[in-house]
């Protein structure tokens, strides 16, 4: 195995790691090599390929499982068929309602559970949130600062259900109707309220979490109502 002699910054690491993904040098089963192989492969500390591990995994980019090992890609998505079941059930308002059942809670755990070299990866998504300018990267960066503080809350039945909504939500109309009901005004507000999660979650203050969570989806939920031609009662018959 070819060794890097020299230190790489974390960034440079995560490149590596990327492109050793991207351009097919991984078993048919996608496995990535060992933490210890990778520290030796790319000359850094086990610390820091722990870190490069965790921004993949955050971007969605690998997966662990426990006892087996991290994995390219996505793992086997066992909420898929249920979600397309339920997508056409459902409005947009029913998941917002249930996303202001689970979400808070979520946060809440993070905050006692967040580990602290993952502050540093909360931050960075709350960052590239704020810096993202169209649609899409606001929706790419909005989820993955909402799959992190799931992940982070360490509850696999919790995690479940945010997973479900996650993927009903990610139906294109749906990603649609939520640009449709942001402005440069409540993408500010927006910001700011997830700075307030973050800065909660940091502060290891769970309540004030719940809080700040429960407040950002009221107001996304509010916004959505607004919208013209959305029924007032998101239970109302279709």
């Amino acid at each position: 195995m070819t060794v890097i002699a020299r230190q790489i910054s974390a960034a440079q690491l995560r490149h590596k790691m990327l492109a050793m993904i991207t351009e097919g040098h991984l078993p048919p089963d996608g496995r990535l090599p060992t933490e210890r192989e990778l520290a030796e492969r790319f000359a850094v500390g086990r610390r820091s390929v722990r870190v490069a591990l965790d921004q993949l995994e955050a971007e969605g980019l690998v997966w662990r499982r426990q006892g087996k090992g991290t994995f390219a890609g996505q793992p086997t998505d066992p909420t898929g068929d249920l979600a397309a079941q339920i997508t056409g059930e459902t409005n947009a308002l029913q998941v917002m309602e249930a996303r202001l059942c689970i979400e808070p809670e979520l946060a809440g755990l993070c905050a006692l559970r967040m580990q602290d070299e993952e502050i540093a990866r909360l931050r960075a998504l709350a960052r590239r949130q704020f810096e993202a300018s169209d649609p899409q990267a606001i929706e790419l960066w909005d989820g993955a600062l909402h799959r992190l503080i799931a992940q982070c809350a360490r509850n696999r039945p919790l995690l479940t259900a945010f997973a479900l909504l996650d993927k009903i939500r990610s139906n294109p109309d749906w990603v649609a109707l939520r640009a449709r009901a942001r402005s440069d005004a409540s993408m500010e507000v927006s910001n700011n309220e997830h700075q307030a999660i973050v800065d909660a979650i940091v502060s290891r203050h769970a309540d004030l979490a719940r809080t700040a969570m429960r407040d950002h989806l009221t107001t996304r939920f509010t916004a959505l109502r607004a919208l013209p031609g959305m029924a007032p009662d998101p239970g109302a018959p279709g």
